[in-house]
């Protein structure tokens, strides 16, 4: 079975939200799937990974290649996404321990800055077909 290149995302957080419209936005070639952390789909999906990290409650990324979390999951979006999303890679370069510390700061306040949702992002019907369930 082909692994699709899918996005989980919190689906109670308003900077996630504009985080998948960012994406769907600018994936032409619609390579990307996208499910909330809090969908059927997810918690069964990525229960055969809860021992790779303590936690994931923001964005995880899952393709053929692997799993991907935290800001290594943010910086292969950007680099599958393709143009000049792919200059963001350059940041592979930092300690992923620094990247991490960053990425967990903003994760730890996103509610605080962006507001959270009292329901997950309802996709229109163009776009339906790329959230799985």
């Amino acid at each position: 079975m082909k692994v699709r290149k899918i996005i989980y995302f919190d689906g109670e957080c308003n900077l996630c939200h504009w985080a998948v419209r960012f994406v769907i936005k600018r994936d032409k070639k619609a390579i990307f799937s996208f499910a909330s952390l809090q969908s059927n789909y997810a918690k069964k999906a990525l229960r055969i990974h809860e021992n790779k990290i303590e936690k994931y409650d923001s964005v995880v990324y899952h393709t053929a290649g692997g799993i991907y979390f935290k800001s290594s999951a943010a910086l292969k979006i950007f680099y599958d996404l393709g143009g000049i999303w792919k200059c963001f890679a350059m940041f592979y370069v930092l300690p992923k321990s620094w990247r991490d510390r960053i990425y967990d700061f903003i994760s730890d306040n996103r509610y605080r800055w962006f507001g959270k949702m009292d329901h997950c992002l309802v996709p229109s019907d163009q776009i339906k077909s790329r959230f799985v369930e």
